[in-house]
């Protein structure tokens, strides 16, 4: 067997591509690293600057944060609602997306073409209040979860990977045994979605996670229906508030005194609190790529 010598060239192209790489990753992952060495830093330093590692580390921008009131209120409402959410969610368009990846359903297109219409054309932000104060959802937590379970882009996810991925001849299969439509569906074609099913729940969940502003429209602030993001949102906004205040008001001694006083400063409060929403999502992250990139990959091309 013959090995092919490589040339100098081969070598410089090599380390080129990797230095590209290298970088690129650089620059994608130093922002996360800058803000994780922002939160473990000493509050009380008035100048971060360029981080590699923590600038006096301390815990104890996390010890006070931690120490909100309602804190553990919040973060249940946000776990529920990411667990209910996604779950709902996920289900009504996988269903969705068999009953339309049928060819004999009765009025198809008319329904598709309704679904997708959905997608560009909104009530806008009174309209869609208006219509969930008439279902009763206002100062409810059923709000967070109800108005978003269908979801038309994830339909067509799911439709398109079972049109492209899933044999018709399977349900053939088990039509022909004496298999009705919700038996094919959770014992033969759930069980091969999931691919892209994992893709939409990683979709949904971070959505669920994230989400606070139906929590400052539709609730109204109350505390037992309080999500954790919103909650920080608020904190945060108050430190950032009390801090501009003094600014303007107060002489330069006064800030100092100010400033020193201050057991966290408003850029503390954000790298912390920017840590703690999202370290949820990169532990779970991890045990859904491979799923997420095949879900991504398998039926963008038909054929």
């Amino acid at each position: 067997m013959l090995v092919e010598k490589r040339k100098a060239s081969d070598f410089v192209f090599d380390a080129a591509n990797w230095l590209f790489v290298g970088l690129l990753a650089l620059i994608c992952l130093y922002p996360f690293w800058y803000v994780a060495m922002a939160s473990f830093s000493d509050p009380r330093n008035p100048s971060l600057g360029l981080l590699l590692v923590p600038k006096g580390f301390t815990l104890y921008s996390y010890q006070e944060v931690l120490k909100l009131p309602g804190l553990s209120n919040s973060a249940l409402i946000s776990v529920s609602r990411t667990l209910l959410g996604a779950g709902l969610s996920v289900c009504s368009v996988t269903f969705l997306g068999y009953i339309f990846s049928k060819q004999n359903v009765p009025l198809k297109k008319l329904f598709y073409r309704y679904f997708i219409v959905t997608m560009y054309v909104s009530g806008g932000l009174i309209p869609t209040f208006l219509t969930i104060r008439s279902y009763g959802l206002i100062n409810n937590f059923w709000v967070y979860v109800l108005p978003g379970i269908v979801s038309v882009f994830n339909m067509i996810l799911v439709k398109t990977y079972i049109e492209t991925s899933i044999p018709a001849s399977l349900e053939e299969s088990a039509t022909i045994d004496g298999a009705g439509y919700m038996t094919i569906f959770f014992k033969i074609i759930f069980p091969l979605a999931i691919p892209i099913v994992a893709t939409i729940s990683l979709f949904t969940a971070v959505g669920q996670w994230n989400s606070w502003f139906d929590n400052m429209i539709y609730t109204s602030g109350k505390q037992d229906l309080m999500t954790l993001q919103y909650l920080l949102y608020r904190k945060l906004n108050e430190a950032s508030t009390l801090s501009n205040a003094s600014r303007q008001n107060a002489s330069i001694q006064d800030i100092e005194r100010l400033l020193q006083q201050m057991t966290l400063t408003p850029n503390s409060i954000r790298m912390t609190i920017t840590m703690i929403v999202t370290l949820p999502i990169i532990c779970v992250y991890p045990f859904l790529q491979r799923y997420f990139m095949k879900g991504i990959m398998i039926g963008a091309i038909k054929g």
